[in-house]
């Protein structure tokens, strides 16, 4: 077959918002990732949105089984995965009737009519094709062939008919990277090394990648393609980060700024999971992992792993903070360092795995028996898990003290550009262990950080023994005396409230100092909020924004700051958990914007509850 480029007109944007969507078993996530990577290579800045189907297997062309990858990207600077979508590829019924609703309209519409047969149109609750509807008359619809040119381009191959249809992928990849002027370079070089003791399977992709691209070069389908400048960026090396990634690299910095041997034990949840999986690949470096049998014995091991000397790490999801609530309460009373990663998904219980929620906040600050406080730090953006998580390593050894870190499946599995920091720019994590045997008792406190000494089993003459039973001030004996107890209570609770003493005031991030609304948020919110913010304030509004890290305690000056605004705003993926807290601490009437649909908050949402408000 001979094909000849047609002339295309080639029109430049500032940004777009795209969505790969299709069964489970399509390769979307690997799909988004290659385009993404391609897109960082170029150069825009960008913001990503997985989206997971909870069902392993879930059946085929059903809408329990949708698979779907979203991309922002932009020739300035972002700060969402987008509200809504400039362009969605449906490779199935199914895909196209869970994600129309987010296409806008006039946005392009491309489909793959070969999945679209009737057996395919019942399984996602068809009643007719909505290609002969009238989807032409409200998007720019192109429907191509997809699996039938992804089998023509693989015909002399003589490949299992499955092996084919599992490449078609590639195909609506290589279209999109032609569409949108992107290098498929870093992808053929990905295969090459993917595939390169399985020469057929790598021949095929790369052929349907070709195929793809030289689709929409030569078909009169498509009259422009696209181009999207770099975006001005700090000067520095970038790579692009998810925030599970972030996270690990932030562990693997504090081990080497403190010293210490970081031991992660963890059993396996989503979305946390990747942590555990990635953590796993530095051994040669000192990090330890173990995959234990249940969330409690994986919070118990770290424990023992920092009773010993080290920094016991644990990660899991809400419904595992359950299980592991009983171990932080002994973490808080034996007083070790200890850092507990929730990396929120939607609930209770099982709830949603896959999808994103800000919903333990109230869990982790209250969740265990007793009088039992923790500082807890929350990550805005992906690549900011790695300052959170180093911050929260620099309060749990210079405090004693267990520390929630905090993340979602938002941020979890989302990736954005991240500017690696020169070692000379972090700030080295000072470990005491004390040596000396001459005044040592087990919780003579230090005067400034009120934090007991850490002492490693096998010092000569500092043995010790510590336990979940209230110890006596000062030697840790077992004591059941009210008074010392009441004291040691209250020890313990000064400690972690005087962390605030230690901690950077709380600073608006757009707007004045004072103003008519505050929009104040905590976690994945920051970049929603942002972006409205710039919104409102373009609009004449008297509006800024400002963003809690430190969510126990709170900044020293947030209380002052609230105070300069007529009217607070609170968004949050919950029901108004930071919201309840702010009321009781500072006795102010601030009013929450509360979405729980397992997804990101969007902008124009932000933007309207502002507005009403003001």
């Amino acid at each position: 077959m001979v094909t000849q480029e047609v002339n295309k007109k080639k029109e430049t944007l500032e940004e777009a918002t795209i969505r790969f969507a299709g069964d489970s078993g399509d390769g979307m996530q690997l799909t988004g990732g290659q385009f993404t990577n391609a897109t960082a290579i170029v150069g825009n800045d960008l913001s990503t949105l997985p989206d997971f189907p909870a069902e392993i297997r879930a059946p085929a062309g059903s809408l329990a089984g949708v698979s779907g990858f979203q991309i922002h990207f932009s020739s300035k600077e972002i700060h969402t995965p987008g509200d809504i979508l400039d362009v969605l590829v449906a490779m199935n019924p199914a895909a196209l009737k869970a994600n129309l609703k987010d296409l806008r309209p006039g946005g392009m519409l491309i489909v793959n009519t070969n999945a679209f047969t009737e057996t395919n149109l019942k399984k996602a609750g068809y009643d007719k094709n909505p290609l002969e509807d009238g989807l032409g008359q409200k998007y720019q619809l192109f429907t191509i062939e997809i699996s039938r040119l992804t089998q023509l381009a693989l015909q002399d191959l003589n490949l299992p008919g499955k092996l084919v249809d599992r490449s078609k992928n590639l195909f609506a990849l290589g279209l999109m990277y032609w569409l949108y002027t992107r290098p498929m370079e870093q992808t053929i070089e990905w295969l090459n090394k993917k595939f390169a003791s399985k020469p057929d399977i790598l021949k095929a992709n790369l052929k349907v990648l070709k195929a793809g691209y030289h689709y929409g070069e030569t078909t009169e389908t498509f009259i422009s393609q696209y181009e999207i400048k770099q975006a001005k960026i700090h000067p520095g090396k970038y790579r692009n980060i998810t925030g599970n990634e972030a996270t690990v690299f932030g562990l693997i910095a504090a081990a080497q700024l403190s010293g210490l041997t970081i031991f992660l034990g963890s059993y396996p949840i989503t979305p946390a999971s990747d942590i555990l999986h990635e953590l796993s690949k530095y051994k040669h470096i000192g990090i330890r992992t173990f995959q234990a049998e249940d969330e409690i014995a994986a919070i118990g091991a770290a424990i023992g792993a920092s009773f010993a000397g080290g920094l016991g790490v644990t990660t899991t999801s809400g419904p595992g903070v359950c299980l592991k609530s009983e171990f932080i309460g002994l973490a808080i009373k034996t007083e070790l360092p200890l850092i507990v990663c929730d990396i929120q998904r939607g609930g209770p219980s099982t709830g949603l795995p896959t999808k994103t929620e800000q919903a333990d906040l109230l869990q982790v600050m209250f969740g265990r028996n007793s009088e039992s406080p923790v500082p807890i730090v929350a990550a805005a953006t992906p690549g900011d898990c790695f300052e959170t998580m180093l911050e929260a390593v620099r309060i749990a050894t210079t405090y004693m003290t267990p520390v929630f870190f905090m993340s979602d499946g938002y941020l979890a599995n989302g990736s954005e550009p991240w500017k690696i920091p020169q070692v000379s720019e972090l700030k080295k994590i000072k470990i005491n262990y004390r040596t000396e045997k001459e005044g040592f008792f087990p919780y003579l406190r230090d005067e400034k950080t009120l934090a007991r000494p850490w002492a490693i089993p096998g010092t000569p003459e500092l043995e010790h023994v510590i336990g979940g039973l209230e110890g006596e001030q000062i030697t840790g004996k077992v004591s059941y005396d009210p008074i010392n107890h009441d004291a040691m209570v209250k020890l313990r609770a000064r400690k972690i409230a005087q962390i605030a003493n230690s901690i950077p005031d709380i600073k608006v991030v757009n707007g004045e100092e004072k103003g008519d609304l505050l929009i104040l948020g905590w976690g994945s919110t920051l970049g929603a909020i942002i972006a409205a913010t710039e919104l409102l304030i373009e609009k004449g509004y008297k509006v800024s924004n400002a963003h809690i890290r430190h969510l126990n305690p709170f900044p020293n000056n947030l209380g002052n700051l609230l105070k300069n605004y007529k009217k607070v705003l609170i968004p949050e993926v919950n029901l108004g958990q930071l919201r309840m807290l702010i009321r009781a601490k500072y006795l102010i009437d601030a009013q929450g914007l509360n979405i729980v649909g397992g997804q990101p908050l969007k902008i124009q949402s932000i933007v309207e509850a502002a507005e009403k408000l003001l």
